[in-house]
C-alpha cells in the first residue's frame, strides 16, 4: 500500500492506475487535478467512469465522495460527459 491509498477514495486499484500513469503521491495529484487524472486512468481505463472522476476530486480535498457539494459534482458531470464514451 502506497501514499496514495491512504487518501479517501482511493484504493489499491486506483492507486495502481495512478502510480501507471505516473501520478505517485498527493502533491502530483492536487497539482494535475481531479479531472486530468481522470482523463490520464480513462486513457489506460475506458471503464473509468464518474465515480472515479468524483473519488478523485474527494481525494484531493481530503473527503468521502458522498462530502462533495452538489455544484461540485455538477460541475465534474458536465466534465465528464464531454468524454464519455
Amino acid at each position: 500500500m502506497g501514499e496514495l491509498s491512504k487518501l479517501p477514495n482511493i484504493g489499491p486499484v486506483v492507486e495502481g492506475q495512478l502510480n501507471q500513469v505516473g501520478i505517485t503521491n498527493y502533491e502530483q495529484l492536487k497539482e494535475i487535478g481531479s479531472k486530468q487524472a481522470w482523463l490520464k486512468i480513462k486513457s489506460i481505463d475506458a471503464s473509468a467512469c464518474i465515480n472515479r472522476l468524483y473519488s478523485l476530486e474527494a481525494a484531493i480535498q481530503s473527503i468521502r465522495k458522498s462530502q462533495l457539494s452538489s455544484d461540485e459534482k455538477e460541475e465534474l458531470k458536465e466534465f465528464y460527459n464531454i468524454f464519455k464514451c
